[in-house]
């Protein structure tokens, strides 16, 4: 149910203002605000009001420009009473399509949809320097001062999460959000990793975190190049979102993603006088007397065994899937089994991805995080765009988002596998 005061203003309506006037009042300049209630109904009784005497005392010229006694939701309060009445004030900034085409001056606006999603994309605000350098990343290229002689820019940055109002009905609420701004020159082209953000403070960002649906905040920087980080306030908060820049002057915005490459160590296939006769013992002991082949059976059997001796990993096996994809990459001669050299180069494989594992398991879990997935992956030797992350979070991380050390090498697998073809 709606409170009206005694003196007729709707608590929790959001009124509009539409002017601001100065009078003489009995000698004494006064500052007006004029206010509209959208609903139309219900105004404003205090003073200044339609029928207030306050209008009494100024000159006929002006109390014939702004005085108005119709009931159409509009009305005058001193600025002082408007700030005692009023606990918030949202500036509305017109976009350049809202603009007339006769207008003299325009906003140049730059626009990018992204999205924070749960284990790859969602890393929350600094407070979180674990997880914040996760988060989307755009580079905004500020080259034009707003007059000659200066060498600052105006640029005014506004963040909406998409939808909410619309999820609403499924409970869910408005996410709290807002961004940080970083001075940057470097490379396009790389998504800055934790240290970037460990050793570089903020040169601006958004006035507060807050669950509405839009935060904006107007910056005046030096010309040059800057990084803009938006975020929900904690980590894995999922939402979409529109970033856009409005400038006097035209920028350059891009999102600052890895660009999709591999470094891979190149495979060395050694001839079976060269491997280790400790090694081709274990080898024949596995394969069996009567062959000199592996297949995907036995490949799990021995994956397995080997890897259960390790008690500081958490994993549930090998799958037969997983081993078939082993000797899809292995198998040179198209056998469907692998046998000694191509074993060997796996066996290498593996225990390359343990030491990566372990070192990237940073709080020795038995198990790795998502966030602590992507560098692992980096250095694997494989570099990704978000997108492509966030698909390899949904297919191999648990419910809770972490990675056991057999999905792990399955990934890895499938990853060289793809870059291969």
């Amino acid at each position: 149910m709606e409170v009206i005061t005694f003196k007729k203003l709707v608590k929790g309506h959001a009124y509009l203002v539409t002017a601001v006037e100065e009078v003489v009042y009995r000698g004494t300049p006064t500052k007006l605000v004029r206010i509209r209630n959208p609903w139309g109904e219900v105004e404003w009784t205090g003073a200044w009001s339609n029928n207030a005497r306050e209008w009494d005392s100024v000159d006929s010229s002006s109390r014939s420009k702004l005085h108005n006694r119709s009931e159409d939701g509009e009305f005058w309060m001193s600025f002082q009473d408007f700030l005692r009445e009023f606990s918030r004030l949202e500036i509305c900034n017109l976009t350049a399509d809202a603009l007339e085409a006769s207008q003299v001056k325009k906003w140049s606006t730059s626009l990018y949809q992204g999205e924070w999603r749960r284990g790859s994309t969602a890393g929350g605000c600094r407070n979180y320097p674990a997880t914040f350098w996760l988060n989307p990343q755009f580079k905004i290229n500020v080259k034009h001062p707003d007059m000659v002689g200066q060498d600052n820019c105006t640029f005014l940055v506004a963040l909406m999460q998409k939808d909410r109002r619309k999820q609403r009905k499924e409970g869910k609420d408005m996410e709290t959000i807002g961004f940080a701004i970083y001075e940057y020159v470097g490379q396009s082209g790389v998504h800055l990793k934790r240290d970037f953000f460990l050793t570089h403070g903020s040169s601006a960002r958004s006035e507060l975190f807050i669950n509405l649906r839009e935060v904006s905040s107007r910056f005046r920087l030096p010309a040059g190049e800057y990084i803009i980080v938006p975020s929900t306030f904690e980590p894995q908060k999922e939402a979409d979102f529109v970033l856009r820049v409005f400038s006097e002057k035209p920028t350059d915005l891009e999102e600052m993603d890895d660009e999709i490459k591999t470094d891979l160590p190149k495979v060395n296939y050694l001839d079976e006088s060269q491997i280790d006769a400790g090694f081709k013992s274990l080898f024949r002991q596995l394969a069996g007397a009567h062959t000199s082949v592996i297949s995907v059976t036995e490949l799990q059997t021995i994956l397995n065994r080997i890897i259960s001796k390790h008690k500081d990993l958490k994993t549930d096996g090998f799958t037969q899937e997983a081993c078939r994809s082993m000797i899809n990459l292995m198998d040179t001669d198209g056998s469907g089994k692998l046998g000694l050299t191509e074993f060997h180069v796996l066996w290498e494989k593996i225990k390359h991805y343990l030491e990566v594992f372990r070192k990237y398991d940073v709080d020795k879990s038995g198990t790795m995080s998502s966030f602590e997935l992507r560098m692992a992956l980096e250095s694997a030797g494989f570099k990704l765009n978000n997108h492509i992350f966030q698909l390899i979070i949904l297919r191999y991380t648990e419910q809770d988002l972490s990675i056991n050390f057999d999905d792990f090498v399955t990934c890895l697998v499938r990853l060289e596998t793809m870059f291969s073809e």
